[in-house]
């Protein structure tokens, strides 16, 4: 895919002010993968993480845990890059197409949705692809 380039400032804050956030300030923000449409994980976005996604095509969200904007891909190196941002017809869900760096989900998986039921019993559909320990530097990340 090129290169991501960013819209003119008018147009990312028409986007900004259209965005519905919640009493904590938040959206949800469901990435996708831009190539194949697999959705890889769901997550939040303040107004801040919001607009630096749009200016500089590098994914950022909000962390609830640690209260502080997070940069997907900072610790791991699985970063992702932004390809488009939607909004959803109410305005309080963002879709990110995106290109992804190895795995999404920080248990190691390409996408955080990999549990279901299948055959009458709740399995897990995808293994890990890699280590979670190695990615973060720590066991049991």
């Amino acid at each position: 895919m090129p290169p991501y380039v960013p819209p003119p400032d008018d147009a990312r804050a028409a986007l900004l002010d259209a965005m519905r956030f919640d009493a904590n300030g938040l959206v949800t923000a469901i990435a996708q993968d831009a190539a194949t449409g697999e959705v890889l994980m769901l997550a939040w976005m303040n107004r801040e993480a919001a607009a630096e996604t749009l200016a500089t095509g590098r994914v950022c969200y909000w962390s609830r845990s640690r209260a502080a904007l997070w940069r997907k891909g900072e610790t791991s190196g699985q970063a992702q890059r932004l390809v488009e941002m939607r909004l959803d017809c109410d305005g309080d869900a963002v879709l990110l197409l995106v290109e992804q760096d190895g795995v999404a989900c920080h248990t190691g998986r390409r996408s955080c949705f990999f549990t279901a039921i299948r055959d009458g019993a709740v399995t897990t559909i995808a293994e890990p692809l890699a280590d979670p320990a190695v990615l973060y530097g720590r066991p049991g990340a």
